[in-house]
């Protein structure tokens, strides 16, 4: 039997554990353990299988149970406490915990939902099938079932669904002597305490205290939290966008941030772990978006085949049509290109040229203002920007492709044709490459729409009609 004999202090930070081929490597390891685990099980060995349960950090203890299958797992919960049964069942992977949860006793899993956290709850019942979820609701504690139904109804990607309703709130009136007291009879229901924040008898947020500041000032014990309270108090709106929510997090440096509604009453707030989440969810998101492929739902392993074509192909036809233009375009200067044959040759060099520069400008803006660095409002700066170095760069790249032409061709007038359309592509594919995400963005879209793909589609066609009007006023010149 394995010993598992280092034991964790302290609240174990949650997070969702992702499958990865990493995780799944880990996991084939982890099967050494199993028939151990299953050995203790089949003996009902409550002490082994506690010990099992509380000895490692949670998430290890999670990896661990990878390769039991659904029923063991469940039974191995049964043999922690339920604030260690509810960590244990929060690193579990997502589809694991549906399992669970859809096959398992309906009035213990009422129990175990109860003692989750508030939005932690409120995800996992998201994934699972809504007609388990509507045997269980009405089993789960009342005040549990109305915070779940309360936080369930914010839309998604809004602060309303990532806060947690578990809050370190207290009276103004009350002093400081008895806030001690208070959150220390309220710490074991709370999933953090890293502010207290202060509200009036209507439950408005008026001011906001940190833990070091009432320690500091324990030894006044008369003193009301009002006289000691910060009342500049950084929040967000339950309906503000969760990227929104991200940016004023990382730019006043909190641990966590308060959420209220149009009146200023303190539903709950965000901590800095959930922010986590919403960072890596957008930066998947506007990955995905800038290599033109729609969101995936799941993890990649975990999107059936017909989603992932789908999410795949249906921007891909939309390149496809898109290319088309750039056939048109070539089609209609057939005749030119069969007079002066070596105008060909560069055609992948302008319009490759073109799509390169606008997608580095695209790319730039759309990071510029995912960090809240630019706004529509900067467009004319931009704007500025982007046409001097569309000039600097064009002309660097031009002076390079004149010497390519002239030893290709050995004619330096017509070598001319390919530097002049660089540097005008250029200057055109930097401001079209910028500008659509702004005009994107001022539209109430989302920039990474306009992923380098599209960008690169358009300067293509542009290049194509710019490479040889330019061609056909200096060639007939």
């Amino acid at each position: 039997m394995p010993v598992f004999n280092r034991k964790t202090s302290g609240n174990a930070p949650r997070r969702h554990v992702t499958e990865t081929c990493f995780l799944r490597l880990r996991a084939m390891l982890n099967t050494l353990y199993l028939p151990e685990i299953r050995e203790m099980l089949a003996e009902s060995d409550e002490k082994g299988l506690h010990e099992f349960c509380t000895a490692l950090h949670p998430a290890k203890t999670a990896d661990f149970m990878e390769g039991l299958t659904v029923a063991e797992a469940w039974d191995v919960l049964q043999y922690a406490d339920n604030g260690t049964r509810s960590e244990l069942f929060c690193f579990l992977l997502p589809e694991r915990q549906t399992e669970i949860i859809e096959q398992s006793d309906r009035r213990l899993i009422a129990l175990l939902v109860g003692d989750l956290p508030a939005d932690e709850r409120v995800d996992i019942l998201n994934r699972v099938d809504p007609a388990v979820v509507a045997e269980i609701l009405p089993l789960v504690p009342q005040e549990e079932r109305r915070d779940i139904l309360r936080l369930g109804a914010y839309p998604e990607g809004t602060a309303g669904s990532v806060m947690t309703s578990e809050i370190a709130k207290l009276p103004e009136a009350m002093k400081v002597g008895e806030a001690i007291a208070e959150l220390a009879r309220q710490a074991s229901d709370l999933e953090t305490i890293y502010y207290i924040y202060i509200v009036d008898d209507d439950g408005h947020l008026h001011g906001v205290i940190t833990c070091r500041q009432l320690i500091s000032n324990a030894s006044k014990r008369e003193r009301q939290l009002s006289e000691i309270m910060e009342r500049a108090v950084v929040s967000v709106n339950a309906t503000d966008d969760q990227e929104a929510v991200a940016d004023k997090v990382a730019r006043y440096d909190l641990l966590a941030i308060p959420v209220v509604d149009d009146q200023q009453h303190l539903l709950g707030i965000i901590t800095h772990d959930d922010v986590i989440d919403v960072v890596r969810e957008e930066a998947v998101e506007d990955a995905h978006r800038q290599a033109a492929v729609e969101p995936l739902p799941e993890g990649y392993l975990d999107t059936g085949l017909v989603r992932l074509f789908w999410n795949r192909g249906m921007w891909l036809v939309i390149l496809f049509v898109g290319s088309l233009f750039t056939a048109f375009a070539l089609d209609k200067y057939d005749a030119d290109l069969e007079k002066v044959s070596w105008l060909v040759i560069f055609i992948p060099m302008v319009i490759s040229t073109g799509g390169n520069s606008g997608s580095q400008s695209a790319a730039l803006i759309i990071t510029a203002m995912t960090l809240g660095e630019i706004s529509p409002r900067d467009w004319l700066r931009v704007v500025r920007r982007e046409l001097i170095m569309g000039v600097s760069l064009g002309g660097f790249l031009g002076v390079i492709g004149f010497f390519i032409a002239y030893g290709l061709l050995g004619v330096a007038s017509d070598s001319l044709v390919v530097p002049i359309t660089i540097l005008l592509v250029v200057i055109c594919s930097t401001l079209v490459g910028s500008l659509l995400p702004l005009l994107f963005r001022r539209l109430g879209l989302d920039p990474a729409l306009m992923s380098n793909p599209f960008v690169a589609g358009i300067i293509d066609i542009v290049g194509i009609l710019i490479y040889m009007q330019v061609a056909l006023h200096m060639l007939e010149g």
